[in-house]
C-alpha cells in the first residue's frame, strides 16, 4: 500500500497535474454552504494549471447544479465545466422509456425525467425502479424501503440508480442518499445499475469535457481526481487509474484521523490527503 502524502495545500500537489476531476458535495459546499478556501484554491488552479471538471453524483443534470451553487455562493471562477450522474443516467433512462417506472425519490428531482417521454406507475404494473434516493432524507433511512424493496426484489426489477452515493453531509448531519437504497436493494437479491461514481460512464463524460476544453485529450497521468467519498470518489479514481487526493473533514470525518488505515481498509489508496481543500 502506498502511504498518503499529507499536503497543506492543493499548490503542493506534483507538476504534471493540468486537469482536476473534483467532487462538489462535501468539498465545495456542505449543502447550507460553500467553502471559501475551497472554491479559492480551484480558481486559482484555473488560473495557473488549467481546467477544473466538477464531478458529482447529484441525481439532476448538472444545469440544477449551477443553480445549486450560485445560491450556495460558490463563484463561477472555480469550475470550468461539470457532470453529474443525472446527466449520465439520463440515457440510461431515455433507454427504457417510457416504462413505466416506479419511482423512488423526493419532488425535486424531477429534472432528471424532463424530455425523456418515461411514465410512472405503481410497483405492481413498473417495468424498472427508478431511484433518485429518498423520498424525505431528513427523515427516512433505507429500512423505510425495505418492504418495497423486497417486494420489487421478487418481481425481478431492476433498479437504475441516479446517485450512488450512500450518504452526503448537510449541515453537520449525514443523510442518506440512492446508493444506500442501492445497497440495500441488492442484499435483498435485485440488480442495481448505476452511472455515477464510481462507475465509468461518469468519467467518460468528464474526459470529454477536458478534452473539449484543452483542445485535446487528457492524459490520465496529468488527471488529478479530488474526493471526500472512499467508496465512490477514492475508489471510482483508482479504478479508472487516476491519481487521487482525498479530502478528510467530509462524509467521513468521524473516522479519519488514520487516513491510510481508512483507506486500507477498503483496499484504497491515494497519493495526497488534506483535511479540508485549500491553495
Amino acid at each position: 500500500m502506498t502511504t498518503p502524502l499529507e499536503i497543506p495545500g492543493l499548490s503542493r500537489v506534483d507538476a504534471r497535474y493540468e486537469v482536476l476531476f473534483c467532487d462538489i458535495w462535501g468539498v465545495i459546499h456542505n449543502g447550507r454552504e460553500s467553502f471559501p478556501a475551497a472554491c479559492s484554491a480551484l480558481t486559482q488552479w484555473r488560473e495557473t494549471r488549467g481546467p477544473v471538471i466538477l464531478i458529482s453524483n447529484s441525481p439532476r443534470p448538472s444545469a440544477e447544479v449551477i443553480r445549486q451553487l450560485a445560491q450556495l455562493g460558490a463563484p463561477r471562477s472555480s469550475w470550468t465545466e461539470i457532470v453529474t450522474s443525472g446527466d449520465v443516467t439520463r440515457a440510461m433512462l431515455a433507454e427504457r422509456a417510457p416504462g413505466p417506472a416506479f419511482r423512488i425519490g423526493p419532488e425535486r428531482d424531477d429534472p432528471l425525467y424532463d424530455g425523456l417521454g418515461l411514465a410512472f406507475a405503481d410497483l405492481e404494473r413498473a417495468a424498472f425502479i427508478a431511484c433518485t434516493g429518498p423520498d424525505d432524507d431528513e427523515v427516512e433511512t433505507p429500512e423505510d424501503y425495505r418492504a418495497v424493496l423486497t417486494a420489487a426484489a421478487v418481481r425481478k426489477l431492476d433498479m437504475i440508480c441516479a446517485n450512488p452515493d450512500r450518504v452526503v453531509q448537510r449541515g453537520d448531519r449525514l443523510i442518506y442518499c440512492g446508493g444506500a437504497l442501492a445497497e440495500l436493494y441488492e442484499t435483498l437479491g435485485g440488480r442495481t445499475i448505476m452511472a455515477g461514481k464510481p462507475h465509468a460512464p461518469i468519467y467518460d463524460r468528464a474526459f470529454e469535457l477536458a478534452a473539449n476544453v484543452l483542445g485535446r485529450p487528457a492524459e490520465r497521468r496529468a488527471v488529478l481526481v479530488i474526493g471526500d467519498g472512499v467508496k465512490t470518489d477514492i475508489g471510482g479514481a483508482q479504478s479508472q487509474n487516476l491519481d487521487r487526493l482525498f479530502i478528510l473533514t467530509g462524509i467521513h470525518a468521524a473516522e479519519a484521523a488514520d487516513a491510510e488505515a481508512l483507506l486500507a481498509d477498503a483496499g484504497l489508496t491515494a497519493q495526497y490527503v488534506m483535511s479540508d481543500l485549500t491553495w
